[in-house]
């Protein structure tokens, strides 16, 4: 096994401390990236390691314009747009929209430049997995993004993966206030996966127990 991918798997097990180790012994594996393209500041970033992005940022590494949508860091998003305007609406290396890593992470102020600059509000990721900001948000709970993502076109019944939904997908993270905001603006709350799960079945399964009661209160059966 290489360096390298000994570098990725300590990260993928947020290990900041190893990290610092086979950083110090080798500095180069800052810029190290893996096959999908992916670069050890994004899948530190993806892991939720802040600690570790900043030992990486301090290490020197430029920040791709994903990455610092991914990052929050609007400067530096902005910086790159203004020197080519039409990276709003690219991609990362592993398929996902530049607009979308900003929603997913909480960065209610990058995706909303990326989207004045142009960015589409329902672009979906390139590699397979369909998500979108969207769908992204409302996974990771961020309640005020997910509002303003409604409020500026994105389509609350958006289907990817198995069939899935934003209302599924909050309903199975237990995010009461998401699902809320979601049939408020639309969503159809009967939609099913492919293999025939609800929002309710989700929530019940996965013991949100005030999210259940909610959907029941507007319907669900």
């Amino acid at each position: 096994m290489s360096s390298a991918d000994k570098f990725f798997q300590v990260i993928q097990t947020r290990d900041t401390a190893a990290a610092r180790r086979m950083l110090a012994a080798e500095p180069e594996l800052a810029g190290a990236r893996n096959e999908k393209g992916q670069s050890a500041l994004l899948l530190t970033a993806y892991s939720g390691n802040k600690e570790l992005c900043d030992v990486l940022l301090a290490c020197g590494v430029p920040l791709e314009l994903h990455e610092a949508a991914a990052l929050g860091r609007l400067e530096r998003v902005k910086q790159l747009v203004e020197e080519i305007p039409a990276e709003a609406k690219t991609y990362s290396p592993d398929g996902f929209p530049v607009f979308a890593l900003a929603a997913v992470f909480g960065h209610l102020e990058v995706a909303e430049y990326l989207f004045e600059k142009g960015a589409d509000v329902n672009a979906a990721a390139t590699n397979g997995t369909g998500y979108n900001a969207l769908t992204g948000a409302a996974a990771s709970g961020h309640t005020a993004i997910v509002s303003w993502l409604l409020a500026n076109g994105a389509d609350p019944n958006y289907r990817y993966g198995n069939g899935y939904s934003p209302l599924l997908t909050a309903a199975a993270n237990g995010h009461l206030g998401i699902v809320s905001i979601l049939l408020a603006s639309g969503a159809d709350l009967q939609v099913k996966t492919n293999d025939g799960k609800t929002a309710l079945t989700f929530a019940q399964e996965r013991g949100h127990a005030d999210v259940a009661e909610f959907l029941r209160s507007h319907g669900a059966a």
